[in-house]
């Protein structure tokens, strides 16, 4: 009687909160809070649906992995091998917030059959890398280059399966990882942005291999698959095809002991370790409709992430929780913390994690101006940046689309950087970005375009931040919509 009491006051719950939607209703739905159409047949129908709705927030991470390997399937690139771009990324690249101001390459790795070598290049003179190696949960397994664990000085990472037992040999630099795949993201840093630096950083990044342990003695050929120009992404599908990439990464990957209780959440909907996924018509709407309903409640998460903001009165912050440094730096081992939601609030807008952020680069992010009004594409705004930004490296400021967090699409270029060509600065030493459909009357060296008919968001990145960055001697303001 309980169980049917429960589930009656949950039908009318949702039939009173619900809205139906249409494919272009989807942001306004997001933007009231509103969940999904979705009716419940009984308990059971309910159970998997809760079930679904947590299966995408724990999934998160894993899913955003698993769909940049889908996407290098579809460009004909494997495991083993380093995708790159041959030039700064523009809006074909559809992941999530990437770097278009820096030289992206990104080996993908595959222990199934062993130990896989990483061979990173020594830092010479303005060649450097700035990245981490992730496993597959996207949990840093350590920090790479000068800000990472070989210093600068390069090295041989030995990436090791999960259930590796041999002695490390001598000379390699070990990466236990807790699943057979994973990636690396490094950026090969530029200077001034010129043609010349773009391909110094080029070759200097294809100087990267990849290999099998087994065949260290004779190394082949890295394979490198060049993504500028192509249609390439990972934007998060919420739908039932999540579902189907969760099902993929969980056929291949181990269970980890902290995970194990999702074991039955996800055999009641279908995705059981060793057995084919599958779903009926009805099951694949009530999947869609968690999916929808979840991407609903990491927005509203993502947007209460703003309200902790890094520089007090301001609305610019770390797009990731305190919690979710903690346990990621820590690979988990953190008593008492496994901030599941936070976690997937962090990797619905963003892929990659670093072992030690902070110390390569660190990230402010802000959707709304100085009056706490939306970020619109339709009106122009203006970012001052105090004198002496207190990096080693660059700063750089991006702008985003607020529906998918990837590149707004068809724009000239997406960012304005202390590395962008032709930047001009005021007479102090400042510099003011203008964001907006239509570049101020002089502005256009400062200027990053925007969708009329969109929301954006921007995400402000320093690479090599310093003292003055932590103890906010140095202190960025909000946007201002310029009238």
């Amino acid at each position: 009687m309980k169980s049917k009491i429960l589930s009656l006051i949950i039908i009318v719950y949702l039939v009173s909160c619900a809205k139906s939607t249409t494919k272009n209703e989807e942001q306004d739905v997001a933007d009231n809070g509103q969940i999904t159409q979705f009716k419940p047949a009984n308990i059971e129908e309910q159970i998997v649906y809760n079930r679904a709705v947590e299966a995408v927030i724990w999934g998160m991470p894993a899913v955003n992995s698993e769909l940049l390997y889908e996407s290098l399937v579809k460009v004909k690139g494997d495991y083993n091998q380093i995708v790159y771009w041959s030039g700064l990324i523009n809006s074909k690249n559809q992941t999530l917030t990437p770097n278009p101001d820096v030289v992206y390459i990104n080996p993908l790795y595959d222990t199934r059959k062993g130990a896989v070598v990483l061979e990173i290049p020594p830092a010479e003179g303005n060649s450097s890398l700035t990245g981490s190696l992730d496993d597959g949960w996207q949990t840093a397994i350590e920090d790479i280059g000068p800000a990472g664990i070989d210093k600068g000085k390069g090295g041989k990472y030995l990436i090791l399966p999960p259930d590796y037992k041999d002695k490390v040999p001598a000379g390699y630099i070990p990466m236990p990882s807790s699943t057979y795949t994973g990636f690396a993201i490094l950026r090969s840093n530029l200077t001034d942005g010129s043609p010349g630096d773009v391909k110094r950083a080029i070759d200097y990044g294809k100087r990267i291999k990849i290999y099998p342990y087994s065949q260290a003695a004779n190394s082949p050929a890295t394979k490198f698959t060049d993504l500028l120009g192509v249609d390439f992404t990972n934007t998060i599908p919420y739908n039932f095809h999540f579902f189907e990439i969760l099902n993929q990464f969980v056929q291949r990957e181990p269970w980890l002991a902290r995970d194990l209780v999702m074991v039955d959440f996800l055999k009641s909907i279908g995705i059981e370790k060793g057995k084919t996924f599958e779903a009926d018509a009805r099951k694949k709407e009530i999947l869609d409709a968690a999916a929808k309903d979840a991407h609903i409640y990491l927005d509203k998460g993502y947007e209460a992430i703003f309200k902790l903001p890094f520089y007090e009165g301001t609305n610019w912050a770390l797009p990731a929780s305190q919690d979710v440094v903690k346990a990621i730096s820590s690979n988990y081992t953190v008593p008492d913390i496994y901030p599941v939601s936070e976690r997937a609030i962090s990797y619905s807008m963003a892929y990659f994690s670093a072992k030690h952020l902070g110390t390569g680069q660190f990230y402010l992010m802000t959707i709304k101006d100085n009056k706490r009004q939306s970020l619109d594409g339709s009106k122009l705004y203006q970012l001052h940046l105090p004198p002496k930004v207190p990096v080693k490296l660059y700063w750089s400021v991006t702008a985003y689309d607020r529906e998918t967090h990837a590149l707004i699409k068809n724009m000239k270029y997406f960012s304005r950087a202390s590395t962008s060509p032709g930047l001009q600065k005021n007479s102090d030493g400042s510099v003011d970005i203008y964001f907006g459909a239509k570049a101020p009357a002089g502005k256009e060296a400062n200027w990053v375009p925007t969708d009329p008919k969109r929301k954006f968001e921007l995400l402000a990145r320093f690479y090599g931040p310093e003292k003055g960055f932590f103890d906010k001697t140095w202190k960025m303001g909000d946007v201002e919509e310029v009238k």
